[in-house]
This record gives structure tokens, sequence and C-alpha cells, in this order.
């Protein structure tokens, strides 16, 4: 009997897991277009990685994180950066890239310092390659970043 039981629930749970990811969803979308910087950097993040059914699409990633990043949320902005330094959802442009990581940098961004080589922590000790850790940072920080958003952090 207990099997029986456990056979019925797995489905009924199935289904409820679902159905709460579609309402998660609609929710973000809708607190998205509505203007929720949050929102929008997860809905960004959703279509980056094509996240629970969504069509992964870099141009529509770009678009909604543009908007977050454009309301100040730092994290945005430095994902935004990294866009345009790998060109995804916008044309490369490394000046764009800069503007970003600035922006961000204001804010005190630990991440966005390192970047433009103004973290205290490597100066002066070691020779350090700025540029070299700027381009494997745009390549780790939209995945990263993505799945900091979509997981509410």
């Amino acid at each position: 009997m207990n099997i029986m039981k456990k056979l019925f629930l797995l489905p009924v749970l199935l289904a409820f897991s679902i159905t709460a990811a579609a309402l998660d969803q609609d929710e973000v979308i809708e607190a998205a277009k509505n203007g929720d910087a949050s929102a929008q950097a997860k809905l960004a993040s959703m279509y980056l990685l094509g996240w629970q059914g969504f069509e992964q699409n870099e141009d529509k990633a770009a678009q909604w994180l543009e908007k977050s990043a454009k309301q100040g949320k730092k994290d945005a902005q430095v994902m935004m950066g990294a866009f345009y330094d790998r060109g995804i959802g916008v044309l490369g442009d490394k000046d764009k890239a800069t503007q970003w990581y600035e922006k961000a940098a204001k804010q005190g961004h630990g991440t966005a310092l390192a970047i433009l080589g103004r973290n205290e922590a490597a100066k002066g000790s070691v020779k350090f390659s700025y540029q070299n850790m700027r381009l494997r940072a745009a390549r780790s920080i939209p995945r990263e970043y993505a799945k900091r958003f979509l997981m509410g952090k």
C-alpha cells in the first residue's frame, strides 16, 4: 500500500512543481515588464541559459539585462560589460564594456574594480595582467551571474 501511495503522489507532485515553475515564470515576466530590475535580470538569465523551457536567445537576454543595468543593478552592469566584451546579444565593443564596468565600479563592485585594474589586493605584489583577467572574467561572468540571478542572490 505504501508503494501505491508513492506512485500516486509522484505524478501529483511533479505536476504541482511544473505548475509552480510556470507561475513563477509568469510572475517574473510581468514584474520585468513593469520595470522591476531584479526581474529583468532574472528574465535575461532565463533567455541566456534557456532556463525551464525558455528558448535560448542572446539578443533578448541582452535587451532585458540592459534594462536592469540602466536602473543601477551592479551585477547586471558587470554582466552587461561582459556581454559587450564578448559580443553576446550585442555587437562587441570594448569601450561600451568599459563604460558598464565603470558604472559598477563607482558603486564599489569588487569584480568591476578588479577588471578595471583598481583592486588593491594585486597592486604591488605580483606582476598581474588585468587584460588577461578581464578576458577570463568576460568568459565566466555571463553564466555565473545568470545562475546567481536565477537563484535569487
